[in-house]
């Protein structure tokens, strides 16, 4: 039996100031499937993800995603639709923790407050089921570059996407980490979970 086709994104092409990044692009990726993504730099493959998630508008194209056509005007666009992406470049906030970058804007609140306990509640659970042993209480300054894109991973997780672009996700990790990173792969994956993962790792995606 065939797997459901979840994003299917047909003739999209993007042009930037003497470049055109992307011509008539096709892509197909099916639910609870891993699609690897490669080609050099500059072949496009973050552009195309970049219009997947609303940060670039396509010049033509169409995007069909569970089915039904789909624009995205912004990343919440994206987010509202089921998408998270984990991206290359890392963007914490230095000065928050852990749990405070995971659900930044989707705090769980009380009486017209950020409900703290709840929140650490919420993160240190999903922590947990990821494997990843981190404080959630501890700053982002204080971590290393390996645990800051374990965090990112874990908070395009927190939205229960029903597809997730992982962008580069090992160029600041351990083989350890990677290990870690594959499971939650894995563990996505038997849920339904489309991941579309970018590298440049031949032996990652085998």
């Amino acid at each position: 039996m065939k797997s459901e086709v979840i994003l299917r994104m047909t003739n999209v092409t993007k042009t930037f100031p003497g470049v055109k990044a992307l011509d008539n692009v096709h892509l197909e990726v099916k639910k609870g499937t891993v699609h690897g993504l490669m080609g050099e730099n500059g072949a496009g493959k973050s552009t195309m993800m970049k219009i997947l998630i609303g940060i670039f508008q396509p010049d033509s194209g169409e995007i069909e995603f569970k089915g039904q056509p789909l624009t995205v005007k912004s990343t919440r666009d994206a987010m509202d639709a089921g998408i998270s992406m984990i991206h290359q470049e890392l963007s914490p906030i230095p000065d928050m923790s852990v749990a405070e970058n995971i659900f930044l804007g989707r705090e769980p609140v009380k009486y017209g407050m950020v409900n703290e306990k709840e929140l650490y509640r919420m993160t240190e659970e999903l922590l947990k089921e990821l494997h990843i042993n981190i404080d959630p209480h501890k700053k982002m300054h204080e971590l290393s570059t390996a645990y800051i894109q374990l965090v990112e991973i874990a908070k395009a997780v927190s939205y229960d996407a029903d597809l997730v672009i992982m962008d580069e996700p090992t160029a600041a990790i351990t083989d350890k980490e990677v290990g870690q990173l594959f499971e939650i792969i894995r563990d996505l994956t038997s849920k339904g979970v489309a991941i579309i993962y970018i590298t440049h790792k031949l032996d990652e995606v085998f």
